[in-house]
Formats: C-alpha cells, sequence, structure tokens
C-alpha cells in the first residue's frame, strides 16, 4: 500500500473525534481536503475505511484493523522527529488524559509525584470519557482516568479489550447555596430536588456530563450551563442553583456551598478508572501507574 503519513494522521483522528468534520477541524483541513484525503488513504488500503453517516463517522472492520498499525507507525514517526530535532533521546512521556473532576482532585498531587522521576514526563489533556476512550483506542493518548456507571461495563464495545484499573470509587453529592432552603442541612429528599434549578455542563446525548442529579424525577430545569467546575460551584454559592459533585471533590468545594446526601433513591455510585492500550504498558506507564493507585 502506499498510503501517506497525512492520512494516517487523518484516520487517527477521525477515529478519536467521531466525525470527519471534527477530525479536518483539528488537523487544520477544510472539510472538501480531509474528504480527499481520506478518499485516497481508502485508494490506497483498497478498502472502505469509515462509514459516512449523518453525525457519526466509525470505522469500518478495515478502518480499525489499519488504526492499529497507524498508531504504531506514528509513533515510530513522531519519535523519529524528536530525537532527530534534538539530537539526544528525550525523557519518556506518557500522554494522559483526565475527565474533568478528576483533573481538579487527582492531577496536581498527580504531577508532583512525576516530576521527583526526571525520566518520566507527564502531558495532559482534558476530556469526556467518551471522548477520552476513543483517544486511547486510535493511539493519541497513552493512558486515560475516566468515571464509569453502574453496572460498570467495558469502556467501549470494541476488541481487544482497553485493560482497566479500578482505582477509586466514590458517592455523588449535591452541590447547594449554604443559605436560603437548603441551609444547614446534610441530607435532601428526591421530592425536594424535583422542582430544582440545576447548573450542568453541556451534555450531548451521546456523551453525558455531570451536574443534575441522575435518578432525578422527571425533566430537569437547567438555568446554567458551563463545562468549568470552579464555574459551576462559584454560582451555586452566589445561588443560581444545584449541581451534582463527585464527594473527592470535597477538599475543593469555596465557601458558601454545602454538600448534600440524597436520601432516597438509587445510591449513585461513581469509579475511577485507569484505561489504557492492551498489551504490556510500556515503561513510561507503568512508572506512572504505581503512582495513580497512591
Amino acid at each position: 500500500m502506499d498510503i501517506s503519513i497525512v492520512g494516517l494522521r487523518l484516520l487517527r483522528a477521525v477515529a478519536e473525534r467521531g466525525t470527519l468534520t471534527a477530525a479536518a477541524t483539528e488537523l487544520g483541513y477544510t472539510q472538501s481536503g480531509a474528504s480527499r484525503q481520506l478518499a485516497a488513504l481508502e485508494r490506497a488500503a483498497g478498502a472502505r475505511l469509515v462509514e459516512r453517516g449523518d453525525s457519526r463517522a466509525p470505522l469500518t472492520r478495515a478502518g480499525l484493523a489499519l488504526l492499529r498499525h497507524a498508531r504504531v507507525i506514528l509513533d515510530e514517526v513522531d519519535d523519529a522527529a524528536r530525537e532527530l530535532t534534538a539530537g539526544r533521546p528525550e525523557p519518556r512521556r506518557v500522554r494522559l488524559g483526565v475527565y474533568v473532576s478528576a483533573g481538579a482532585s487527582l492531577l496536581p498531587r498527580l504531577l508532583t509525584a512525576a516530576r521527583r522521576r526526571a525520566d518520566v514526563v507527564v502531558t495532559t489533556r482534558e476530556g469526556t470519557t467518551p471522548a477520552l476512550v476513543r483517544a486511547v483506542r486510535s493511539g493519541s493518548l497513552d493512558l486515560a482516568l475516566i468515571s464509569a456507571r453502574p453496572p460498570y461495563d467495558p469502556p467501549d464495545d470494541e476488541l481487544p479489550r482497553l485493560v482497566t484499573t479500578t482505582l477509586r470509587e466514590s458517592t455523588l453529592l449535591v452541590a447547594a447555596p449554604a443559605a436560603g432552603r437548603f441551609a444547614g442541612r446534610d441530607q435532601v429528599s428526591l421530592a425536594e430536588l424535583a422542582d430544582a434549578e440545576w447548573i450542568a455542563s453541556p451534555s450531548p446525548a451521546h456523551e453525558p456530563l455531570l451536574g443534575v442529579w441522575p435518578a432525578l424525577p422527571g425533566r430537569a430545569r437547567v438555568v446554567h450551563s458551563t463545562r468549568d467546575w470552579l464555574a459551576k460551584l462559584s454560582l451555586v454559592a452566589a445561588g443560581c442553583g444545584l449541581t451534582t459533585v463527585p464527594a473527592n471533590l470535597a477538599p475543593l468545594i469555596p465557601d458558601g456551598v454545602r454538600l448534600l446526601s440524597v436520601t432516597d433513591g438509587p445510591e449513585q455510585r461513581r469509579r475511577l478508572l485507569a484505561v489504557r492500550p492492551p498489551g504490556t504498558p510500556s515503561p513510561a506507564v507503568a512508572a506512572i501507574l504505581p503512582l495513580l493507585r497512591e
């Protein structure tokens, strides 16, 4: 096959971002330019690599097979570029993805511990759990911290399975203004939450994000929408609504916010998982995993 590095990078971006449009934006291509690159790659491969649809663009069986090899090829090309540019081997690197609340509570401690290892450099990027899983699968992340909800199914349905390690399990809580309706309280019922106003993250149907209580009866009234945790909690403190937070954020809760447990309905628990590609982890990833467990 006479395939190009540009085509392989585009294939990896489509696998990670989920659509050709999003992949084109990430790589700085026009939609038509990305379509031409993909068509050229499919001609060289002699097979359709991406399913064209109205919204999503999943890889075909042939696309997934080529992606496995593309990850190895692109990593080798990047390693060669770094070695030729610097004239000497660089420190071992780990590309780590984190979902939002894990980044706020865990990432500073992890990076502090990782800095003590002069031979490992950690770079990070934030994303939703589905986006991080796609990034690990496509090879643009070496490791990701994701959130899982019961019944704790595998993070995706592709084979071979990604390797998952449970790091922690915690409950969800409701963050409420310290003054007003819930002043001085530590608990709240579902009936009281049913008519509350909520502060939530933008939530595409295929990538749900925290904000509204998951077991809330009926349709929630979302009055403010933001991905930023500091903005959410500041809005709660100002009396603008409620939001849902994992218990591990408790040390970061600002003044003016109370954390309430929900007394009825199913208990809402979440697991923090480390997810990596199948096979033996690289020495750099193997060095980071014990720090995550700690």
